[in-house]
């Protein structure tokens, strides 16, 4: 008996250290909680990829590329926490089409958020579909006599100024790039195999250069050059490096969420929780007496361990992550009333206390890991396949539900079985009981 109470004063112990980390965390903002938009305030940004000029099989790559070349830029600028990620949606007529999604916590400025993604320059290099000499590159119309993009902004590794020395001449502003091993690898095959053509570099899909291939290039490199002075050429390599896009994007819709707005949402949203929190308490030790007792203080263990998960690992709390971990405080004593209601029905078959105790749990467990197992293969399925609004609240969700388990199976238990109750008395039948009647 000594080992189970020595284990439960150390679960006291650990749990009230848990809730020490938590409070202190926030109250000196070490390690605070991580808010999405919806609760933190700032910008959402939605642009449509253009893929026209990818091939079906290219198509996710091309939008992972995009998507960690916008996050590299963004986090240069030092907004807090951005979330870049790409989704596919539907338009009116039905069709499909690739998006990007760029949540800002903490910038409302929308022109602000929009100059942070930035007008990026994106970078093809295309052949000339014939071996004509190349039309005037001052003309709008001169994309239509090339072939799609050999190569894009998502091959670069680096770009850097450098200068030419011009025969007899000043030396020229170029910008060296460099390719990564796939886009030397290609870039090395495309020279190789159409020497004598005509390769035009792409800059915003407006032609800065129309060289012609006198050689294969095996070391994956270019050079950029045109009328550039050192001041243009030195921004042209410095955007590049901060992230070339792979494929073109057009900005769509923005969405603004005030900071106030904000606030009152995590307001909102803590008082629910509150409430609902106290109201399930009351209703615990009201109907079950002593057991309810019990799961009142291993809900409280749970939901400190629930918060010092969201600190480390860390989870982006949103309004619905809100809503999914108020929803998991219900369920996080779900398993404690499959158990007292099996201990209640030990008892009145004349068991003893401690008998009933052992029985009821180990009789509730197959429909505590039925329901719990269920709940977290939907809680998987929603991260999997959901929005970012929906992977919120899954997540929340999924790790409610795995802590309760171990809480209501671990906790409850120990504590019950700590008390050291062998009596079949009049108290001992109240003590457990469970209603209203004595």
């Amino acid at each position: 008996m000594w080992k189970i109470r020595l284990a439960a004063f150390a679960i006291l112990l650990i749990g009230a250290g848990i809730g020490w980390f938590v409070y202190s965390a926030q109250v000196n903002n070490t390690r605070p909680f991580k808010l999405g938009l919806d609760l933190s305030g700032g910008t959402q940004l939605v642009y449509r990829a253009d893929l026209s000029a990818i091939v079906g099989s290219d198509v996710v790559d091309s939008m992972a590329s995009l998507r960690d070349t916008i996050e590299r830029r963004v986090n240069l600028f030092g907004v807090s926490e951005p979330i870049v990620q790409t989704q596919r949606g539907g338009t009116l007529a039905g069709e499909t089409e690739e998006r990007l999604i760029v949540e800002l916590p903490g910038v409302t400025d929308t022109q602000k958020a929009i100059e942070l993604i930035g007008q990026t320059p994106v970078l093809e290099f295309r052949l000339l579909k014939t071996d004509d000499v190349p039309p005037d590159i001052s003309t709008t119309t001169v994309n239509q006599y090339f072939e799609p993009a050999a190569i894009t902004g998502k091959d670069l590794k680096s770009a850097q100024l450098q200068f030419n020395q011009g025969l007899g001449g000043p030396s020229q502003p170029v910008v060296l790039l460099t390719f990564n091993a796939e886009g030397a690898r290609i870039f090395a095959n495309l020279t190789r195999e159409n020497v004598g053509r005509y390769f035009g570099m792409f800059l915003d899909g407006v032609p800065i250069s129309i060289p012609v291939i006198n050689e294969p290039i095996p070391d994956g490199q270019a050079v950029i050059s045109g009328n550039f002075t050192p001041e243009s050429a030195k921004e042209l390599a410095r955007n590049l490096n901060y992230g070339a896009l792979p494929v073109p994007i057009e900005l769509i819709s923005t969405q603004t969420v005030s900071g106030t707005l904000g606030d009152k949402a995590v307001d909102a949203g803590i008082m629910a929780g509150l409430w609902g929190i106290i109201a399930v308490m009351l209703f615990m030790v009201f109907w079950y007496r002593l057991p309810g007792s019990i799961a009142s203080i291993a809900l409280l263990l749970y939901i400190v361990a629930v918060l010092a998960l969201f600190q480390l690992i860390p989870v982006t709390l949103t309004a619905a992550g809100i809503a999914a971990f108020i929803l998991s405080v219900g369920m996080a004593v779900d398993a404690n009333i499959l158990i007292f209601e099996r201990m209640r029905e030990e008892l009145a078959g004349g068991k003893k206390t401690n008998d009933a105790i052992h029985d009821g749990f180990s009789r509730a467990w197959p429909s505590i890991r039925d329901s719990n197992i269920s709940s977290m293969i939907t809680a998987v399925i929603l991260f999997w396949f959901g929005t970012s609004l929906i992977k919120g609240f899954a997540l929340v969700f999924g790790i409610g539900v795995l802590v309760s388990m171990l809480t209501a199976i671990t906790v409850s238990r120990t504590f019950l079985l700590a008390l050291g109750v062998e009596g079949r008395g009049a108290l001992s039948h109240f003590l457990f009981g469970s209603g209203i009647s004595l």
